[in-house]
């Protein structure tokens, strides 16, 4: 499929109800209306229908239930792919999920690899194991969620015949403020290092962990530039990236042919 010459994408930066899948959805939905017809993609934070939590066995849902639904009916009114992480159940397991949803109801999705120890993640949730490329008007997308921003060796583009693995690497999270200047600095890194644009969604208030969030969503070109910041307020931003300015800086800059080969072998 040939690649659109630009791509929209809507970030969403909200404020969560802490465990309350109705109201969040609810509080969403309002926000999701007002994109019909005017981006590609509509992106979320981790886990927002919940906040950023350990209480899988009470939160949980199991594919195609009311969040999975929920995305699908988003998707389907709004005319764009619809994407951001929940708690799935499957096999025994608990997922910290990203959804990537199209118009028509298809799903692939995408499951956090790194868990954040620092709450006990991998003590309630599964590790992802593949790392799958999403296609959206010609354009593919690498997903990731949260800390697997600190581990660039995942997200590392592939090259095969001189055609990039991935044109947009995105991360969804629940960043806390705290440590919000590693997430300034580390979207550009990945940006750079993988000759790719990145954006990362993250998510502001507090939750019930008395955990604060200051968001700094944020959109970088291929050279780390900043093209768009959506700062500490809750807010929603579309932007456009133009595909020729990515390749033509690729063609001019081929760093990619100098990459050292490896494979992930765990």
């Amino acid at each position: 499929m040939d690649k659109s010459p630009e791509i929209k994408i809507a970030l969403v930066q909200p404020d969560l109800n802490w465990l309350d899948k109705t109201a969040n959805l609810a509080m969403l939905e309002e926000k999701i209306w007002e994109l019909k017809g005017r981006c590609d993609l509509i992106v979320l934070p981790e886990m927002f229908p919940t906040g950023f939590t350990m209480e899988a066995q009470k939160l949980a849902e199991p594919m195609n239930l009311h969040i999975h639904k929920w995305m699908k009916q988003m998707a389907a009114q709004t005319g764009a792919v619809i994407t951001g992480s929940a708690i799935i159940s499957e096999g025994g397991h608990f997922f910290n999920r990203l959804l990537w949803v199209y118009p028509d109801g298809h799903t692939e999705h995408y499951d956090k690899r790194h868990l954040f120890r620092m709450a006990d993640e991998e003590k309630t949730f599964s590790p992802g194991k593949q790392l799958p490329i999403f296609t959206l008007k010609g354009w593919n997308f690498c997903p990731q969620v949260c800390y697997d921003l600190r581990f660039p060796v995942w997200s590392r583009n592939g090259w095969e015949d001189g055609l990039a693995g991935y044109d947009v690497l995105f991360y969804v999270a629940s960043w806390p403020a705290a440590r919000i200047s590693a997430w300034d600095t580390l979207l550009p890194a990945r940006a750079i290092e993988n000759l790719a644009f990145s954006f990362g969604v993250n998510r502001i208030g507090t939750d019930g962990n008395g955990i604060h969030y200051n968001g700094h969503s944020g959109v970088f070109d291929f050279k780390g530039g900043k093209v768009l910041n959506l700062g500490e307020e809750e807010s929603i931003e579309i932007i456009s990236l133009n595909f020729k300015d990515l390749e033509d800086y690729r063609t001019k800059f081929p760093a990619w042919q100098d990459a050292d080969s490896f494979q992930i072998t765990k």
